[in-house]
């Protein structure tokens, strides 16, 4: 992104944007950066590629000329497949990392570059808050209900159940697995189809938050072997959303568990992104989202909020916007890192360096403090 006059900063290429809205990139455009946004980007979203050109944005027909062309990237998911080639040397990326798909040789290549990697997952305010993680796990609680409603119907190869039920037949049983954001949005919404629902937690002070927020209005059970085994025989329908701070889901449910289940009752595993909470688990598509395992409907998809993505894609500009803007008035990305909270919490890679110990762990990689870093300019 080319800004003439913006506190002095000279970059020599744009931004390259999956992620926005044209109101979005209509913002930076109008604070002197040169946007690029591929050709058909927003059809997904509904937005039409002269909605861009008209916010100011220049349209590129090819991916590999959008990274030529730019030194931030940001996208909704990281780079996959061949587009890991596309990248540039200290180039800026800005996405999401989804930790259950993350491999070393990923972030090794993204070192070897010496790209700074900022990931959604990881973008921490100075209050404990993470607003653009915060953001889509609320769609993807509210969207983890509608999705086994659809699928708990016959036609969907469910029992056949209302989640709500009607005068005189009982309403099905939702279980929720963990009440955290996701946890909650699903319990919300489970609530209103007027499901029962009831929401297990390691965390009973998590619990405890959840049953004030909703009135009371669920059941709550620490999640203990005993409880999980009841709750999964009982159960119409489970939702995982049981998250891991910074790491890979906790793997709550066992397949003996999930065997357990009736024929026909629907697994939604909202956490696929970071490896699922469900032993039985694994990632699917779009094109093919469900797969049987004992009888059991499982819906496993990554990156859920993009199936509704214009509703994702709003409220994704909503909460990145911001952070743009505030790397573009910083003379360098050290500089953006260093004055922002979020933007430097939000870094695993930088240059040649792994920068959060959670994936070094995960990975048995060394790891170095990212504001050591900064600070001593290595």
């Amino acid at each position: 992104m080319e800004i003439p006059a913006l506190q002095g900063l000279e970059i020599e290429r744009g931004l390259m944007t999956k992620a926005l809205t044209p109101n979005g990139a209509g913002v930076l455009a109008a604070s002197g950066h040169e946007v690029f946004v591929e050709t058909g980007a927003g059809r997904q979203a509904h937005f039409d590629d002269d909605a861009y050109a008209e916010a100011g944005a220049e349209l590129v027909p090819e991916p590999g000329d959008l990274y030529d062309k730019s030194n931030l990237i940001v996208k909704v998911g990281p780079p996959m497949g061949g587009e890991v080639d596309l990248l540039q040397r200290e180039q800026t990326l800005i996405s999401a990392l989804h930790l259950g798909d993350t491999s070393p040789q990923f972030l090794q290549r993204l070192m070897e570059l010496r790209v700074t990697g900022i990931g959604f997952e990881f973008i921490r305010e100075s209050d404990g808050s993470f607003p653009i993680v915060r953001m889509m796990h609320e769609i993807m609680g509210s969207m983890s209900v509608q999705i086994a409603a659809r699928y708990l119907e016959s036609d969907g190869g469910g029992k056949g159940v209302m989640l709500g039920g009607i005068s005189g037949v009982p309403p099905a049983t939702v279980v929720i697995l963990g009440a955290d954001v996701v946890g909650e949005w699903a319990a919300r919404t489970a609530l209103g189809f007027g499901a029962q629902v009831v929401v297990l937690d390691t965390d009973l002070g998590a619990l405890r938050s959840l049953e004030h927020y909703l009135n009371r209005s669920i059941t709550t059970a620490v999640a203990s072997e005993q409880y999980l085994r009841r709750a999964m025989r009982s159960s119409d329908v489970v939702i995982g959303a049981m998250m891991g701070n910074e790491e890979r889901a906790p793997m709550l449910v066992t397949e003996e568990m999930v065997a357990s289940m009736r024929p026909g009752s629907v697994v939604v595993d909202a956490v696929i992104d970071q490896g699922g909470c469900i032993e039985t688990s694994r990632p699917t598509t779009h094109s093919e989202p469900v797969y049987r395992r004992h009888g059991v409907v499982h819906y496993c998809v990554p990156n859920m909020p993009s199936n509704v993505a214009r509703t994702a894609t709003r409220a994704l500009t909503n909460v990145l916007v911001p952070y743009l803007v505030k790397i573009g008035e910083a003379a360098t990305i050290d500089e953006a890192l260093w004055s922002h909270t979020g933007l430097r919490s939000g870094t695993y890679v930088y240059r040649r360096h792994l920068t959060k110990k959670s994936l070094a762990t995960m990975f048995g990689m060394p790891h170095r403090d990212i504001e050591l870093l900064i600070a001593s300019g290595i």
